[in-house]
């Protein structure tokens, strides 16, 4: 039986670790760049809905 190779194991996970992080950043990047496109649940809109978590009649 072959044994493991930890020290590969452990390259892949972090070439996968890493590959996570950059997506993440690019994600947020494109997001911070594009502020026309407001997302609807956002606070302050004037849809008339009530905010998640609040009751609808204020009190």
């Amino acid at each position: 039986m072959a044994k493991p190779n930890y020290s590969f194991e452990k390259r892949q996970r972090e070439r996968e670790k890493k590959r996570k992080k950059e997506e993440k950043m690019k994600r947020k990047l494109s997001k911070g760049s594009s502020p026309e496109t407001p997302d609807p649940a956002q606070p302050g809109d004037e849809s008339g809905a009530a905010p998640a978590g609040q009751p609808a009649d204020g009190s």
